[in-house]
């Protein structure tokens, strides 16, 4: 570390003393009425997803590991006619928000941010008796600090293999619960110290159950280190940027100062970065090619025995996360390029049931992934762009590229879209609910506690 780093960093407090400064702040400043609807919309989404995937296997394991539970608290395991204590309902719920990879994403930072900070807060939410703006002021802040770390070092962090979502979320998951429990600067730097003594997270558990557990635990392990901070538990005061803190074992020792200086600088991240939305349920990597390949179908009259073969052109590391060639089950495939075309180009479409195990299964499908061939491009990683070029039988080849994939923060789903996407998600989770109404009931808030939204469910 150089000198003058050094010195900026004497004079300013380390990363955590700065990160925490700024959470213990962030509840008494005024947040944007657009930062507070996009929080609404993240909680929204999240929800929705969750209950989309209530049948999942990883879901019913996890109700399993925290039935002796039941029962015990007050935050409700959504779906379920349960109630938890705060660490086992983030748990549980956070299992679900992610099992069908369905949730948004935050594409610099390579994670879903919303499937860790919304269970954590929700989960807290009934013993504070959190207001919506509470719930949003704690939101923003969360992503706003995730958003630093992914400017700083996302990118190796994962080329590295890390999960993203759980191993550099928990930091932002922890400060986001800090806020929502009124923590002072010295136990948030204390609750930042204990997350960073939790994480962890594989990409080489992706296409498995044990992805949706990762970004689980992270949500369960905020929830812990605030609440312990809370009760006066202790960390060591450069558990982020000291000789073997965070940034050294995780990262690769980036200083963090230039972007800390920035933290809750205007625009918000929510609304700089911004969201994305997903409109497939399946990896984010996955969405530019869909959309290319469902277009050049639709505009072209395409059947599968009219086409030849599919290439893939990506964007450099428009693959990493895509780690299953010939998927054998619903998860796998997921993760799959060659599913993912194959898919698009039977069945017009991809949905929900698009990525069950018997919709995985089919041989008509196993029949099309061998034509598909994939190329990762060289050059930079962003933006991200996905080009397909499909050879037809006829001899013509036809080709587009897609760089914005629909529901990207730069092309964002309607709020409409959005109350669809979850009524057709509380639909396909078998809850008796009228979907777009609880949707939209919980956009139209503002002040109101949000326990009785999320206990209807």
């Amino acid at each position: 570390m150089s000198a003058a780093i050094d010195n900026a960093r004497q004079a300013s407090g380390n990363a955590g003393e700065r990160i925490a400064r700024y959470a213990a702040t962030a509840s008494q400043r005024l947040l944007p009425a657009e930062c507070q609807h996009a929080a609404r919309r993240a909680l929204l989404d999240t929800h929705a997803c969750a209950i989309a995937g209530l049948r999942e296997d990883a879901v019913t394991i996890a109700s399993r590991y925290v039935e002796p539970l039941a029962g015990a608290g007050k935050a409700k395991v959504w779906g379920q006619d349960r109630y938890l204590p705060p660490e086992a309902a983030a748990f549980c719920n956070g299992v679900a928000a992610h099992v069908l990879d369905y949730d948004d994403v935050m594409t610099p930072m390579r994670a879903h941010v919303s499937a860790t900070l919304v269970p954590a807060l929700a989960a807290l939410a009934p013993g504070v008796n959190a207001s919506m703006a509470g719930f949003a002021a704690a939101y923003v802040a969360g992503f706003e600090i995730m958003a630093k770390f992914a400017r700083a070092m996302a990118l190796p962090h994962y080329t590295k293999g890390w999960h993203s979502t759980s191993a550099l979320g928990i930091l932002g998951t922890t400060a986001a619960c800090g806020v929502l429990l009124g923590l002072d600067a010295t136990a948030h730097r204390h609750a930042l110290g204990l997350a960073v003594a939790q994480a962890a997270g594989t990409r080489q558990n992706f296409g498995s159950m044990a992805k949706s557990f990762q970004s689980a635990h992270c949500a369960a392990a905020a929830v812990r280190s605030a609440v312990l901070a809370s009760l006066g538990m202790t960390a060591d005061a450069d558990a982020i940027d000291g000789k073997y803190g965070y940034m050294a074992l995780y990262a690769g020792r980036e200083d963090l100062s230039g972007v800390l200086d920035t933290l809750g600088a205007r625009p918000l991240e929510i609304l700089g970065i911004g969201i994305d939305v997903k409109k497939y349920p399946c990896c984010y990597a996955l969405h530019r090619g869909i959309d290319a390949l469902l277009a050049l179908r639709a505009e072209h009259g395409l059947t599968p025995d009219a086409v030849a073969d599919v290439h893939v052109l990506t964007s450099a590391g428009g693959l990493q996360a895509l780690i299953t060639a010939l998927p054998t089950d619903g998860l796998e495939a997921k993760f799959s390029m060659e599913y993912g075309m194959a898919c698009a180009l039977l069945d017009g479409s991809v949905g929900l049931s698009s990525f069950t195990d018997a919709a995985a299964r089919r041989p008509e499908i196993h029949a099309l992934m061998p034509k598909v061939s994939i190329t990762e491009a060289s050059g930079p990683i962003l933006p991200r762009w996905s080009e397909i070029t499909l050879s037809l039988r006829d001899g013509r080849k036809v080709q587009r590229r897609v760089t914005v994939a629909r529901g990207d923060a730069g092309d964002p789903l309607s709020d409409r879209e959005l109350v669809d996407k979850a009524s057709g998600c509380y639909e396909y989770g078998g809850v008796a609910v009228d979907g777009a109404r609880h949707a939209q009931a919980l956009l139209d808030m503002n002040t109101e506690p949000l326990t009785p939204w999320l206990d209807a469910i």
